[in-house]
C-alpha cells in the first residue's frame, strides 16, 4: 500500500515552520495530533540562535512566510526576541493557546510589527464558545484563561485568528459557529476572525475517539486532477532540534525527518500516512488561508 503511496515534489519553500517550543505545553489537550504537555520533552526548544540560522537559510530560498509552534510557544523564553527577529525576514504567525501572555511581550511585539514592514499573526486556540463545551477537551478552567489572552491581544491592536477543532457534530456546524462569533464579540472583539479546523486522529486524539484505518489513505488515482499545491507538503516544511520534517502533523513519523538543511529536505515525500487523507480532504489546513477557512464577522 505505502509503496504505491502518492509522492508529492516541493515546488516552492513558502512556508517555513518552527517547532519552536518542541512538544512541552502548560496544557494537556485531549486531542492534541502531538500529545503535547508539561512533561514532554520528546522534541525541545529552538534557540533564538538556531532561528537566526534558519532565517538566514531560507531567504535566497524565497520563503514567503514564517509559522511557529509547539506545544506552547510562549514557553520558550527567547519567544518574544524570535518573532521581533522574524518580523525583519517576513510575515509571521504564532500558533499559541494563549493562556500565558505577558503585556510587556505584546507591547513589544507591537512595536516590533509596527516597524516592520511584515505582519504579526496570533492564531489562539479555542475548541468551545463557552466553559462547558472548551473545558473538557482542553482542561479545566482553560476557556476563561483563553478568553483573557484574547482580550489582552485585541486591547494590544491584534486581530487573533481563533481556531478551533471540530468535535461536534456536522449538522450542528452553523449553531456552534454563530455561538463563537457572539461570545467573541460580547468579549470585546467586534470583529472575530474564526477558523475551523479538522480533528487529527493522531496522538491524543487517537486515544480520545480512534485512529486511521489502513484504508484510509491516499491513493494515486486520486491525485489524478487534483491540486496539489493545496497540500502542505507541497509548499512548506518545518525545523525541530532534530532537523527539518516534511509538515507540522507528521513530525513524529520517522520518515517525516528529510535532512538537516532546508536543501536537503527538498525531496518528495510519499502521501502513506492517514493524516495525509486530512489534509487531501481539507487543504492546508495548518496555514492561516486553507479554502476559504478563515472566515471574518462583519
Amino acid at each position: 500500500m505505502t509503496s504505491d503511496a502518492p509522492a508529492i515534489s516541493l515546488s516552492h519553500l513558502d512556508h517555513l515552520w518552527f517547532q519552536v517550543a518542541g512538544t512541552l505545553c502548560n496544557l494537556t489537550c485531549h486531542h492534541c495530533f502531538i500529545s503535547c504537555s508539561p512533561k514532554n520533552r520528546a522534541f525541545e526548544y529552538l534557540s533564538l540562535a538556531e532561528v537566526k540560522r534558519r532565517l538566514d537559510e531560507s531567504a535566497p530560498l524565497g520563503v514567503k512566510e514564517y509559522y511557529f509552534t509547539g506545544g506552547e510557544p510562549f514557553l520558550n523564553p527567547e519567544m518574544v526576541p524570535i518573532l521581533c527577529e522574524t518580523l525583519t525576514y517576513g510575515p509571521a504567525t504564532v500558533l499559541t493557546n494563549g493562556t500565558v501572555f505577558k503585556d510587556e511581550w505584546l507591547a513589544r511585539l507591537r512595536d516590533a510589527e509596527s516597524q516592520s514592514l511584515y505582519s504579526l499573526e496570533f492564531r489562539v486556540s479555542i475548541d468551545g464558545f463557552s466553559s462547558e463545551t472548551n473545558d473538557p477537551i482542553r482542561g479545566e478552567g482553560t476557556f476563561e484563561r483563553a478568553m483573557r489572552g484574547v482580550v489582552q491581544l485585541v486591547e494590544h491592536d491584534f486581530l487573533p485568528i481563533i481556531t478551533a477543532s471540530r468535535t461536534w457534530p456536522d449538522e450542528e456546524e452553523l449553531q456552534v459557529v454563530g455561538s463563537f462569533e457572539r461570545m467573541l464579540k460580547q468579549a470585546g472583539y467586534s470583529r472575530p476572525r474564526l477558523k475551523i479546523l479538522p480533528t487529527l486522529q493522531l496522538g491524543a486524539e487517537e486515544q480520545r475517539t480512534c485512529g486511521y484505518r489502513g484504508t484510509e489513505r491516499v491513493t494515486q488515482e486520486m491525485m489524478a486532477d487534483y491540486d496539489a499545491s493545496l497540500l502542505v507538503c507541497e509548499h512548506s516544511r518545518i525545523v525541530t532540534d532534530r532537523g527539518v520534517h516534511v509538515c507540522p502533523i507528521l513530525i513524529e513519523s520517522e520518515d517525516s525527518l528529510l535532512g538537516e538543511s532546508l536543501e536537503a529536505s527538498s525531496i518528495p515525500f510519499r502521501l502513506k500516512h492517514g493524516a495525509c487523507l486530512t489534509c487531501y480532504q481539507y487543504g492546508a489546513i495548518c496555514s492561516n488561508a486553507s479554502s476559504g477557512s478563515v472566515a471574518r464577522s462583519s
